[in-house]
């Protein structure tokens, strides 16, 4: 790990213009940023704290029914504060399936959106191919080892995933992403929010150098949701695949609204928009569901080693579609 500077953040006009040196990075519940230091995946010269920064640690619910939740909240006060369990169960299951009770204590909502893939090839302790890590040195994972990786929106110059559960919950959910900068502020969909490596691999959102994420909104309730992970082992593993699913019914119980997200699947959460449409009209249980789940995959483009993530995420969209349906969704007042 190289020698670094440190300083901490009172203020938030402090926080963006310290964050104008290049060479800085902000340092929140630090579990990921310290990861990369540790594997030579990230040297910065300065690390700015910003947990001193008031209020974007809040956890409120808006005048719509959504909610705001702080870019500083710790991910277990978010899962475990009320109101989300009650409009958005989606996202406090995806949270209490992220990592350890301890790490949950550390890591915030913000900075979980800013997890780098896990693929072996950038994480490996001597550097190999990998254009997220080595710009130009080629994709290993391409005709590698790729049984974990992509089969939506890659490219020959990368094949990861994007590894964090909280985002596949919030990209169902519609979420905002509030940002910060020294130009002003931002919203970012959550959907728009992560890059696919269609570009340059090694820039993975959509942030510019020095832009801060502050909050996140959900715009509004959706109390009728699950979250369902695979992975070859039930403590602290990253999902083989993982659904995201939150469902509106109509008077007549058939299906008004379905929002479908996949995990691990792509280097961003993936919307299943042809799913989405095909569901409207149906009632949960129909025959016609598992066309309108098909449906979602015809663009899936799997590799050497990992079609069974199309069998899989397929079957955990229906299973996901059947609890969701079942619930019987809490009190949203408090």
């Amino acid at each position: 790990m190289q020698p670094f500077a440190y300083a901490r953040a009172a203020a938030l006009p402090e926080a963006l213009a310290a964050a104008a040196k290049p060479g800085t990075a902000f340092l929140a519940g630090g579990t990921e940023l310290l990861n990369w230091m540790r594997l030579g995946i990230a040297a910065p010269a300065r690390i700015l704290d910003i947990t001193p920064l008031p209020g974007l640690d809040a956890i409120e619910t808006m005048p719509n029914g959504g909610l705001r939740l702080g870019a500083l909240a710790r991910l277990n006060e978010v899962a475990l504060a009320p109101a989300v369990a009650a409009r958005a169960p989606v996202l406090a299951e995806a949270i209490l399936k992220a990592a350890s009770a301890q790490l949950r204590n550390l890591a915030t909502i913000g900075g979980n959106l800013l997890q780098r893939t896990r693929c072996a090839y950038f994480r490996a302790a001597e550097p190999l191919p990998c254009n997220k890590r080595l710009p130009g040195s080629g994709c290993a994972a391409r005709d590698g080892m790729n049984d974990r990786h992509a089969i939506f929106g890659w490219s020959d110059a990368c094949v990861a995933t994007q590894p964090s559960d909280p985002a596949v919950a919030l990209a169902a959910l519609d979420a905002v992403v509030v940002t910060a900068r020294p130009g002003g502020t931002r919203r970012i969909p959550l959907t728009e929010f992560h890059l696919l490596p269609n570009g340059d691999p090694a820039r993975e959102t959509i942030l510019e150098p020095g832009e801060l994420i502050t909050a996140i909104e959900i715009p509004a309730p959706a109390p009728r949701s699950t979250y369902i992970k695979l992975r070859e082992r039930e403590s602290y593993e990253y999902a083989t695949v993982s659904v995201a699913l939150a469902l509106d019914l109509d008077s007549a119980r058939r299906i008004a609204r379905a929002r479908v997200a996949l995990g691990s699947v792509a280097a961003r959460p993936w919307r299943l928009p042809a799913t989405e449409r095909a569901l409207a009209g149906l009632p949960p249980d129909a025959p016609a569901v598992r066309a309108a789940v098909e449906a979602g995959f015809a663009d899936a483009r799997p590799l050497a080693h990992n079609a069974h993530k199309i069998t899989l995420a397929r079957n955990l969209v229906l299973r996901a579609l059947r609890l969701a349906a079942e619930m019987a969704p809490a009190e949203t007042t408090s």
